[in-house]
């Protein structure tokens, strides 16, 4: 396995590269070492790499297939990027993936390592079941299931659904898949069954749990997610910048499996792409993205508390704790609002959000707070682009620091963290719908 110390990352000297290639393709395997004399020596490499180019393992980084989804065969093990910023190296993956993405740029703190653990195409939020990790692939339209070994690293790759609308949102529950489609929410029974059967036939039809939703795409992609009561809870975004909502958008809805007994649990809510609930108290956190076209520093993103139902968070009439808005907005609109647990950064797009539940980071880590940072689409200079960390004390969030960065490169970004999950040893992964990868970080020790 190759491992590589961060920063800074240089890249060995040999052939001429060839052209960039997409984050959905693969990399050849690099040619044999060797000193470029003259204009001979440099033909002869473009023919050795072009050579290798044709004799490279089929490409599995999309898990494309034509028809019905099937299953992507198990490949054979293969060393996998790994950028060091501690010491020893993870064991190798079982299912190889392209080293094309510039691992060494990210910087964590000491003791953890980030490794690149599977190509999906625009992978955004993550469900666990027994042994297999769903993906919603937001704007391909898809779902994706990766099985995984009693090391927790994915053999193969599976494409469980595609043509739908939006698909952010996956949440696994009862053994059965739960998908949004924007109006629709889904569940796909069996699938695990079906993965295991060697995914050979066409994957389980879909049920229709509920399919009279709002329509509108403009923050119409849901996360879901089953909250400690047993409740799948599912966001309405606002379908604009700024506007007043009716009552079922700008909201947290929350209903039982099935899709009925709907309930408004928190209203005036921009956008929330991520929720969480506290692993002590049960409480309900969420992000929620600010209103664009008040300036480079207004307002800022928000980290929410909802300890109770029925809380009013203050959209489209209060941003942050003390902005009203300027069209909507008027004296006391934040005074009658929940504020904020925290402020974020202005625009810097935070999505998904998860507590740490693990046991494998240091014990400061703990019960805390990750958040990753899209990154800002219309701001002067880009902020965001990260993974952050918000600590908490007695219920209070009391600072907001970065914990993984680097995905912005002089001003433009390389990938654009979307999603986090925690895995059962404690790692912690990140989706990257923009880089159509899924990273794992752990901790190395000292």
């Amino acid at each position: 396995m190759r491992t590589v110390t961060a920063p800074p990352f240089s890249p060995p000297v040999t052939c001429p590269p060839a052209p960039a290639r997409g984050p959905r393709q693969r990399r050849s395997p690099a040619p044999a070492r060797m000193p470029l004399r003259n204009g001979f020596a440099a033909l002869f490499c473009a023919v050795s790499l072009f050579c290798l180019t044709g004799l490279a393992i089929p490409d599995h980084a999309s898990a494309s297939v034509s028809g019905p989804a099937q299953a992507v065969a198990a490949l054979p093990a293969a060393p996998q990027a790994v950028v060091a910023l501690s010491v020893a190296p993870p064991a190798p993956a079982a299912l190889a993936v392209p080293d094309d993405l510039p691992l060494g740029e990210l910087r964590l703190p000491p003791g953890f390592i980030v490794e690149l653990y599977a190509r999906v195409p625009n992978a955004r939020q993550m469900a666990l079941g027994g042994r297999t990790l769903f993906v919603g692939s937001m704007r391909a339209g898809q779902v994706h299931a990766l099985s995984l070994d009693d090391a927790l690293r994915p053999t193969r790759m599976a494409r469980l659904a595609e043509g739908l609308a939006l698909p952010a949102g996956v949440a696994f529950h009862n053994g059965s898949l739960y998908v949004s489609a924007v109006s629709r929410l889904l569940r796909y029974d069996g699938v695990e069954a079906w993965l295991a059967s060697g995914a050979s036939g066409p994957p389980p039809p879909p049920v229709t749990v509920r399919d009279d939703l709002p329509s509108e795409t403009h923050h119409g992609a849901k996360v879901l997610g089953f909250g400690p009561d047993g409740l799948l809870y599912v966001p309405v975004g606002a379908p604009c910048n700024v506007c007043r909502t009716d009552p079922r958008h700008g909201v947290i809805l929350r209903m039982r499996a099935d899709g009925g007994g709907e309930e408004v649990f928190a209203r005036g809510v921009r956008n929330t792409v991520g929720f969480d609930w506290h692993p002590e108290t049960r409480e309900l956190w969420f992000t929620d993205n600010g209103r664009d076209w008040l300036g480079d520093d207004l307002p800022p993103d928000e980290l929410n508390h909802a300890p109770t139902p029925g809380l009013d968070f203050g959209f489209p009439y209060c941003h942050g704790d003390t902005i009203p808005d300027p069209e909507y907005g008027g004296p006391g609109s934040c005074a009658a609002a929940t504020p904020p647990a925290r402020n974020l950064g202005p625009h810097v797009a935070a999505l998904g959000m998860v507590f740490y539940t693990g046991r494998q980071f240091p014990a400061a880590y703990r019960g805390q707070m990750f958040i990753a940072e899209h990154g800002s689409w219309n701001r002067s200079a880009r902020i965001g682009y990260r993974v952050t960390l918000v600590r908490l004390e007695g219920g209070r969030a009391v600072s907001y620091e970065p914990f993984a960065e680097g995905w912005l490169r002089d001003g433009a970004p390389w990938g654009r963290p979307a999603a986090l999950l925690v895995l059962p040893d404690g790692s912690l992964l990140v989706a990257d719908d923009y880089a159509g990868a899924i990273y794992r970080i752990r901790y190395a020790g000292r």
